[in-house]
């Protein structure tokens, strides 16, 4: 249940990142009551995640994959570009997450 935890957190820190976006500067009241909600709910899911998994490995991996995420919607919903060291960043970030859940005795 502690990867599910880890899941959702993962998820609700990328749409409160997107709404973050999207309230422009926190001018816009909706995108930015909703960041605030998303992250709430973010930090709690990912509390209870780090009752089993240890901090070090949960944080690498919300925070690789909320990255990757955040870049993918960038380039989708915002018409952000991600040039070739974008890209390779992003998928030394993916190999890293994948040494440690496939490597690590810690996971």
């Amino acid at each position: 249940m502690h990867w599910v935890f880890l899941g959702f957190a993962i998820l609700f820190e990328t749409l409160g990142t997107t709404l973050l976006k999207a309230s422009d500067g926190m001018t816009r009241a909706a995108p930015g009551i909703g960041a605030f909600a998303a992250y709430a709910l973010s930090f709690w899911l990912l509390s209870l995640a780090l009752r089993i998994i240890p901090v070090g490995v949960a944080y690498a991996i919300w925070a690789g994959l909320g990255i990757c995420l955040i870049a993918a919607i960038g380039w989708v919903m915002f018409g952000q570009k991600l040039d070739w060291p974008a890209l390779l960043g992003i998928a030394l970030i993916l190999s890293g997450i994948l040494v440690i859940n496939l490597f690590s005795a810690k996971v």
